[in-house]
């Protein structure tokens, strides 16, 4: 009796959700008896009277629960105060000028003081194919709040998007789009997901999200890429700009920035996965939709259009073609990498069992490429090794005995090619070279243009350095072939590559 009050609690949170994002009107009596009728401001003094009634009830009940083992009648009296609640909160947003706000921070409150009384794990089932041993004590803050999250893991799993892939063509359109063309950055992004799983898996496990929906919003954002660099700077494998990433604890240390790193970005992304499912009241397509287009403009829609979902023409054409695209991508992703076998699609089976090695010489993430060649992948391991290893640049010294990750079955490779011999020196030896640099002040001339008797020179592009981005990321934008081409001619030292706000770069290599 007492989960269901907790149901109960969480799912009210969730209608009003949608109006945390508001500024709350605070209604003067001048300002009621310009815009209301007296009647309505009898109204909402009489819904804000029941708020301070149901909230005292609802407390009162819980001190009695407390005081001894939670009993039916004081679990009844809560259930009671909550549905009350409920009904005066849905009144509440009928009527102009009141403060549904209140409702929202009264629902807040009282679910961040719940124990006991409402039961702590009620409405939190397992993820499919989670052991539901674990940490002791760890459960994620947002799942614990949100039990309704459950029906978007079935939202996943179950007949629902069963029914929306059935029924849907954008959805169609997509999984025929990963099933032909796609097909390579598919298996591309399965496999660079499965060596990175035991990083990024157990924080959407903990959060209580489905697997699908991180695999499908991966090979959408990034392909498995972990240092993947948007046009707009998203960065990461899973595309965070720098501002939301600072948001959700991704930020600069020491050189290294953390939206790169698979299992802090995993970390994210679940928390803001779960964070705009309260808003959106766990309807994923619109909580995905926000994570393409922005939750602002994707919350404005909704309020507009509070009683459609995203793929009504209210809603699916007046967001961007970005958007449009991205959702049922994501969704027929995440739906592929459930049931292939229904789709002629056979991913490969890789023994991804992770390990580390300390290094026995001095080496690089390049070299160590080199070295190891195609030991049982014909692609070869940089990708890999890059991603598990995301704080290391390509080309970035690493001292011997430093710890490198990487897949099990490459340690004995690793022993048999990389601690010494041929392949050691073969991959120094390459790894050493480089490419002219022009000198400092340099200027390319250029040809006149056509019937034009002047000369022209091009001298070298600056570059202004952005909050949060990284010497990789600017190297990355600028089409740069690695980051010692910004760092030779600028005199910034590895290994942290370290730049600021406001440093002007000279940049002479990349797309003029």
């Amino acid at each position: 009796m007492h989960c269901n009050s907790r149901v109960l609690a969480a799912s009210v949170l969730l209608t009003l959700g949608a109006c945390a994002g508001q500024t709350a009107q605070k209604t003067t009596p001048a300002a009621q008896s310009a815009t209301g009728t007296a009647s309505n401001v009898e109204q909402i003094n009489a819904l804000y009277a029941r708020l301070d009634a149901d909230t005292k009830r609802y407390t009162a009940a819980r001190a009695a629960a407390r005081s001894g083992e939670p009993s039916a009648g004081a679990a009844a009296e809560a259930k009671a105060a909550l549905n009350d609640l409920q009904a005066a909160s849905t009144q509440c947003l009928a009527l102009r000028d009141c403060e549904s706000q209140r409702f929202f921070a009264a629902f807040d409150h009282l679910l961040r003081q719940d124990s006991g009384l409402l039961g702590e794990d009620a409405g939190n089932p397992a993820p499919d194919g989670a052991e539901t041993g674990g940490e002791a004590g760890v459960v994620s803050p947002a799942a614990a709040a949100l039990p309704e999250v459950a029906r978007s893991v079935s939202l996943l799993k179950g007949r629902e998007l069963s029914d929306l892939i059935a029924l849907n063509d954008p959805i169609k359109v997509a999984l025929e789009q990963w099933l032909t063309q796609l097909r390579p950055n598919l298996m591309l992004a399965y496999e660079n997901y499965e060596y990175m799983r035991y990083r990024m898996w157990p924080e959407y496990q903990k959060a209580g999200l489905p697997e699908a929906l991180l695999f499908g919003m991966l090979a959408k954002e990034s392909g498995g890429k972990v240092h993947a660099v948007s046009r707009s700077g998203a960065s990461g494998p899973l595309q965070f700009m720098y501002a939301t990433g600072a948001r959700f604890g991704l930020g600069n240390v020491d050189g290294f920035d953390q939206r790169f790193d698979p299992r802090l970005s995993a970390h994210a992304n679940a928390a803001y996965i779960n964070e705009q499912l309260a808003v959106f009241n766990d309807n994923l397509e619109l909580v995905l939709g926000a994570y393409n287009g922005g939750e602002g403009a994707m919350q404005r829609l909704a309020a507009r259009n509070p009683t459609v979902g995203f793929w009504d023409a209210k809603i699916y054409f007046e967001v961007n073609p970005e958007t449009r695209d991205y959702v049922p991508m994501v969704l027929a992703a995440a739906w592929l990498f459930l049931h292939p076998e229904r789709y002629h699609l056979t991913f490969p089976k890789i023994d991804s069992k992770p390990a580390a090695i300390a290094l026995a010489v001095p080496s690089s993430i390049d070299e160590l490429t080199v070295c190891l060649g195609q030991e049982g992948n014909p692609n070869g391991w940089f990708r890999t090794l890059r991603n598990l290893n995301p704080q290391y640049e390509p080309q970035q010294p690493i001292a011997a005995g430093t710890r490198i990750e990487l897949p099990a079955r490459l340690v004995s490779a690793y022993e048999k090619s990389c601690a010494s011999g041929k392949w050691v020196e073969l991959a120094s030896e390459l790894h050493s070279a480089a490419a002219p640099v022009a000198p400092a002040g340099f200027a390319r001339t250029e040809r006149p243009a056509r019937g034009s008797s002047t000369a022209k020179t091009n001298s070298a592009k600056t570059y202004v350095v952005k909050k949060g981005e990284t010497l990789s990321a600017i190297a990355h934008k600028l089409g740069c072939g690695s980051v010692g081409e910004l760092a030779g001619p600028n005199r910034i030292k590895g290994p942290a590559y370290a730049v600021k706000p406001g440093q002007t770069l000279q940049v002479s290599c990349g797309k003029r």
